[in-house]
């Protein structure tokens, strides 16, 4: 455990007095927007929030999927998929595609009004006959019901992840579609026995971006992080309210 803080306050910090651009990863602005203090503490003081356990199998399925996808990328043809739901476009191939797609690396793009270096890692690409960019990204679950819609409010944070990609690859220049899609990959559990693999049911659900906020969420962002106070605690946030209950008691 001690390892684990030890980590945290040695590694990079935002500093109010550095000329040094600050790198800010998609999820971290999302983590701002979810609760200004628990991301403070994170990004200016480097006391996260403990770390989840690792989705290995939903990385598995990622995995694949970029495999799957790239062997049409390679051919210029649309995966059946693509054809199923009528998406006129192909898996698109470009240099950059490798480094867009790395955790490490993703597209990055410097907002110069806040000197924030903007991160984000895609899943994927397409290219219709518009030579329009269509972000696509993948998500894997198993649910008894049919994934058809990202209609519950906490799936609003793929939605916000998804535009973030569309408004990073816009400052990059280039041209890209409103509609984004999710590639679902839903593991049944209706199979008479698991004999040794999962098989998914996959749907293709498009969203239609809108990437007006980032702009203000980045400047605001930037404003949390130069003030000298923590923010107030957010009272919906169950990290927030563990930490003023342990504090209490």
């Amino acid at each position: 455990m001690s390892q684990y803080y030890n980590a945290q306050w040695t590694r990079n910090l935002f500093e109010p007095k550095s000329h040094e651009p600050f790198k800010l990863s998609r999820s971290k602005l999302d983590l701002f927007l979810t609760c200004p203090r628990c991301f403070y503490l994170d990004c200016r003081l480097g006391v996260g929030r403990p770390p989840g356990f690792p989705f290995n199998l939903n990385s598995a399925v990622d995995a694949l999927l970029k495999k799957e996808f790239d062997i049409h990328r390679a051919k210029g043809e649309a995966h059946p998929l693509m054809k199923a739901y009528g998406i006129k476009a192909i898996p698109l191939a470009h240099a950059d595609l490798d480094n867009w797609r790395n955790n490490f690396v993703g597209v990055q793009y410097l907002h110069a009004p806040t000197n924030l270096l903007i991160t984000g890692a895609v899943d994927d690409i397409w290219i219709n006959a518009q030579d329009e960019f269509i972000v696509v990204d993948y998500k894997a679950t198993s649910k008894s019901e049919k994934i058809v819609a990202l209609d519950q409010e906490w799936q609003d944070g793929y939605k916000r992840q998804m535009e973030i990609y569309q408004w990073l690859l816009r400052q990059k220049g280039f041209n890209v579609a409103d509609i984004g899609y999710f590639v679902y990959c839903n593991g049944r559990r209706d199979k008479a026995a698991f004999d040794g693999k999962l098989e998914f049911d996959v749907t293709l659900i498009s969203h239609q971006g809108n990437t007006n906020w980032v702009e203000p969420a980045i400047l605001n962002a930037h404003k949390c992080l130069r003030q000298s106070k923590v923010p107030k605690a957010v009272f919906d946030c169950d990290y927030c309210c563990y930490r003023e209950a342990a504090g209490n008691s």
